[in-house]
Parts: C-alpha cells; sequence; structure tokens
C-alpha cells in the first residue's frame, strides 16, 4: 500500500494470501490483466496475486530477471530480460530495476499506441490535471499542427457534445429545444492568448434549424466540382453524408445524419470483448462472421431511416438503450458474437444507400469517405459493394481524415470573426442565414 512507499512493512512481500486479498479489495477481476514484478521471480506477495489472478481466468503478465523463476513458469506472458549480477549485492536492484523500468515504459507505450492514445509520435487524450500538463497539452497541439504557440492567430472550438435536442421535447409543461457542448473557450483564450470562436450549433438552432450537421459549410468551399456530383460520407461516431451537385452553389448543398456510423459498432466491440476493446480494428471481427439477414431485416425497420430531411440523430437514438435492445434481439435469434458484428458493420453501409436512393434529389457520381470508419476495411468494402459507385478516402485524394473535422471549424471560426453567415438553410432546415459561433477575447 502507500504506507510501503515511504516506511519498510516488514515481511508484507513475503505474505502469498496478502497479494490475493489486495486484489480481491480492488475489485480485480478475469477481464482485467495482471502485471507482476519481482527481480528474483521468487516474491511470494506477487506469487500469491499472480496465483490468484490466474485462477479467476485474468491474463498475467510478469517480469523477473531469472528465467525459469517460480514467477517466469507461472505466467501467462513471461518476461525475462537477463541484466547479469548486480554491481553491489544485496538489494540494490541497480541493473534489474533499470531493467524492469525499461520495459514496464514499452508495455505503457506498446498500450498507448494499441488504443489510440498516440497521433504519430505525440501523445493525445492527456489529461490537463495539472499546469505542467497543461502545458504539455498546448506544446502537444501546437507541435501536431507544425504551428509555434506564439503564432495561433484564432482557435475554432466546437467543444465535445453532451446532449443534442434539435427536436423539441417537453419538459416542466413547455416545449423545449436544445444542445450542449462541452469545453471553455475562456480557459482556451486564456492559455494561447487569441481569441476562440465556440458554441456554433445554437444559434442555427435559435433560427429554427437542427444545429447540425455543420461541417457542409466548409465541404462546400473545400470540395465542390464544376462537372461532378460529389458525395462526402462522414463516419465518426454518426454518419454524415453532404452531397454538392455538379456547379451548384451554396443553397444547392444538402446534407443530414444517414445514421450510426461508428457508434453500435464500437459498443459492441466493447461489449463483446469484455471492454479489452473499444473498437473493431480493421473491422476484423465482422470479418470473421457473416451477415444474419433475418436480425439485418429488423435493423431496418428503424423509424430513422424513413424520416426526411432536414434531420439529424446522435447518441440519444443509438447509445446504450438501442444496443441493450439490438443485443437482446441477436440473443433470439441465437446470433454469434462475430454474426452480429458483420450485420451492424453492414447496416452502417445500408444506412449510406438508403439515405442516397431516397433522399439525395441528384446523386452523386462518387462518395469520397472519412472519420474514423474509413479505416475499416469491412465496413468499406460494405460500401463499395453496396452503393455501386466509385468510393475514396481523404487519404486517395492526398488529404488526412483525422484533420478534416478540425479544417472544417477553422474555416467556421474565420467566417464568424469576419461576420459572414456560415450556416446551410438547406443542410440544416434554418429560417435564414446565421453567423453561427460566440467570440471569446
Amino acid at each position: 500500500g502507500e504506507r510501503a512507499m515511504f516506511r519498510a512493512v516488514e515481511g508484507a512481500e513475503d505474505d502469498p494470501d496478502l497479494g490475493a486479498k489486495d486484489l480481491e479489495r480492488i475489485g480485480f477481476c478475469s477481464e482485467d490483466v495482471l502485471v507482476g514484478l519481482s527481480a528474483s521471480g521468487r516474491t511470494p506477495y506477487v506469487i500469491g496475486a499472480v496465483r490468484h489472478a490466474k485462477r479467476i481466468g485474468a491474463v498475467t503478465v510478469t517480469v523477473s530477471c531469472c528465467p525459469g523463476s517460480p514467477l517466469y513458469e507461472l505466467a501467462d506472458i513471461p518476461i525475462a530480460p537477463e541484466p547479469g549480477p548486480e554491481v553491489i549485492t544485496g538489494s540494490t536492484r541497480m541493473k534489474s530495476g533499470t531493467a524492469q523500468k525499461l520495459v514496464l515504459n514499452m508495455l505503457s507505450t506498446g498500450a498507448m499506441i494499441r488504443l489510440g492514445k498516440t497521433y504519430g509520435n505525440l501523445m493525445v487524450d492527456v489529461m490537463p490535471s495539472n499546469e505542467k500538463l497543461i502545458r504539455r497539452c498546448r506544446r502537444i497541439v501546437c507541435e501536431a499542427a507544425g504551428v509555434g504557440p506564439d503564432t495561433v492567430d484564432l482557435v475554432g472550438s466546437h467543444g465535445q457534445t453532451l446532449y443534442h435536442l434539435p427536436r423539441a421535447g417537453e419538459y416542466l409543461g413547455r416545449s423545449v429545444r436544445g444542445t450542449l457542448q462541452l469545453g471553455e473557450a475562456s480557459v482556451i483564450c486564456e492559455g494561447l492568448g487569441c481569441p476562440v470562436v465556440s458554441d456554433f450549433r445554437v444559434r442555427d438552432l435559435a433560427a429554427g434549424g437542427q444545429g447540425a450537421p455543420l461541417v457542409p459549410y466548409a465541404e462546400y468551399l473545400l470540395y465542390r466540382r464544376e462537372n461532378e456530383t460529389v458525395g462526402l460520407q462522414n463516419l465518426g461516431g454518426i454518419g454524415n453524408l453532404t452531397v454538392l451537385p455538379a456547379g451548384g452553389g451554396p443553397e444547392d448543398t444538402f446534407a443530414f445524419d444517414t445514421g450510426p456510423g461508428n457508434m453500435v459498432i464500437d459498443q459492441l466491440a466493447e461489449r463483446i470483448t469484455g471492454g479489452s476493446k473499444r473498437y473493431d480494428a480493421n473491422g476484423e471481427m465482422a470479418a470473421a462472421g457473416r451477415v444474419n439477414e433475418e436480425l439485418a431485416a429488423w435493423m431496418m425497420q428503424d423509424p430513422y431511416l424513413k424520416k426526411a430531411p432536414p434531420k439529424t440523430t446522435g447518441r440519444e437514438d443509438y447509445g446504450a438503450v438501442y444496443v441493450n435492445r439490438l443485443q437482446a434481439r441477436a440473443e433470439e435469434l441465437r446470433i454469434s458474437p462475430e454474426d452480429l458484428l458483420a450485420t451492424a458493420t453492414r447496416f452502417t453501409a445500408d444506412c449510406v444507400k438508403i439515405a442516397i436512393r431516397d433522399f439525395c434529389p441528384v446523386k452523386p457520381d462518387l462518395l469520397i469517405a472519412g472519420g474514423g470508419g474509413c479505416r475499416n476495411s469491412t465496413l468499406m468494402r460494405c460500401l463499395r459493394r453496396e452503393l455501386g459507385i466509385p468510393v475514396l478516402t481523404n487519404e486517395d485524394l492526398g488529404l488526412d481524415s483525422d484533420a478534416k473535422e478540425a479544417v472544417a471549424f477553422a474555416v467556421l471560426a474565420n467566417e464568424c470573426v469576419h461576420g459572414h453567415p456560415n450556416n446551410l438553410c438547406s443542410v440544416t432546415g434554418a429560417a435564414h442565414p446565421v453567423v453561427m459561433g460566440k467570440i471569446s477575447v
């Protein structure tokens, strides 16, 4: 425990039962992974903890410096660097301790990469819990963007959507519409010393619009073509389709949410793997299964798919409640986890197909896919098979899918500070053009 960090607790490491009890105390379970450390590979406390973890079915990793030791033989994944005899005999652990630290650093770094917590060689998703980490976060963002902190003139910050309610709902006897994005612009403004534009959606909502999707304004500026109708399909948590008619103006652009993108797939992958995976990497689990047509037909009865644009959706329609119902139906049909994922993956593609077939007055000549879903090979195969038109990615055009929405909100912020309307009424359903965004200086 914490006390042992500062004062010797005699005999603690010699009690194997204590290792098991400490794991029970913190709620260690079969879905966890235990890493046991012991330079000698003979520490009873660690051996007791590893034995307990194996009894309950958890994966065990050990890091010792003695191949063939009891701990080495016990683990599912034994790691044993051999630094040789210590410079000073006894308990200095200079060489073995350093070797173990190197192994632990490699484990933590590998875990960050596999969990998607890196961008190139930069850390992302850092929790800025103190001033040092706040400065580090600023430096990482600026380095990723290739700019210095003193050269940033303007920031556009969408924030994290906590809830989006574009359709009126009753609250305390009144009809209410609303949207809430977290992320305080004043903190960004203070940290970077430049104006920040944030909270874009509410202005469109106030004008009678859906407050979404917002990216099509930037897509019109960046992707339109004179002789070809371009479709842009974002495959984030929710799927969003934008269609730019050949040679058309802003008023000809139309866009709407097609339904789930990765949201349902990600939740299923996390549940099926007991939390060990947050998404189906490259669609590998779905590729191992087969689409169940009976479940697919049930999913296609979703009322959102029949709703005409302008329309928008989110976690309120495809969050945990929806996935609970989906899993219950799959259990009734005795569908394997892999078949369930395969069916959910094709459902995302089917949603795009229906959106184009039923609600696009002008059909796209090609589709450019972006968002995390374009890295799901199984989903991309489904899209190409279902649509029958060329389906490209932003990377095929020399662009970065990860940067698309960031670029879009930089564009929206720039339009805001210049007083230019930056919503598309044909997309959101707003009564008139408005300047979206609140400026913090």
